[in-house]
């Protein structure tokens, strides 16, 4: 039986990390997934991408289970999919809950207005996640995937079917 080996990129780390930042704000809602001691726990959260900052935000309930997980075990997964273009971008890091009123109002969207009344909620707060390390799996869509998938079976290859990257951020 062959050695699964993992798809090989020609992006540079640079271009690897820029491309990860670039999906994670593009694609916008990802799994915020945390620990609690016993399970992964994965619940979907709109991200607030700031590559600026080297910082992803989330604005939550005061009340939230994942808060309580958070002081416990800081870190954490965001996973990101675009499962129609084949675009998968994973960054984990640290996370920490704040009552950071002014960056709470600064991050406020007119959609946060489904589960808040305003940005002055006192119920709202601020999860900050600064990334430790990314990856991506960067297709070139379902047409091309497919093809260099046929092609590669016919041939007995491995298909190209895209970048892979793994890097520090």
């Amino acid at each position: 039986m062959a050695k699964r080996r993992e798809q090989e990129t020609e992006l540079t780390p640079t271009e690897a990390t820029d491309r990860i930042w670039e999906l994670a704000k593009q694609i916008d809602v990802c799994m915020f997934v945390t620990w609690d001691g016993e399970y992964n726990r994965a619940r979907p959260l709109s991200a607030r991408v700031s590559r600026e900052e080297s910082a992803i935000y989330f604005l939550v309930n005061d009340d939230s289970a994942k808060n309580k997980q958070l002081s416990a075990y800081p870190k954490v997964t965001l996973a990101w999919s675009d499962s129609s273009h084949y675009k998968y971008v994973t960054i984990s890091g640290p996370a920490a809950v704040t009552n950071d009123r002014k960056k709470i109002a600064e991050l406020w969207e007119k959609t946060d207005a489904a589960w808040w009344d305003n940005a002055d909620d006192p119920e709202i707060r601020l999860i900050t996640v600064k990334p430790d390390e990314g990856e991506l799996w960067d297709s070139p869509g379902l047409v091309v995937a497919t093809a260099k998938m046929a092609l590669a079976a016919l041939t007995g290859s491995k298909p190209d079917v895209g970048d892979n990257a793994k890097v520090d951020l």
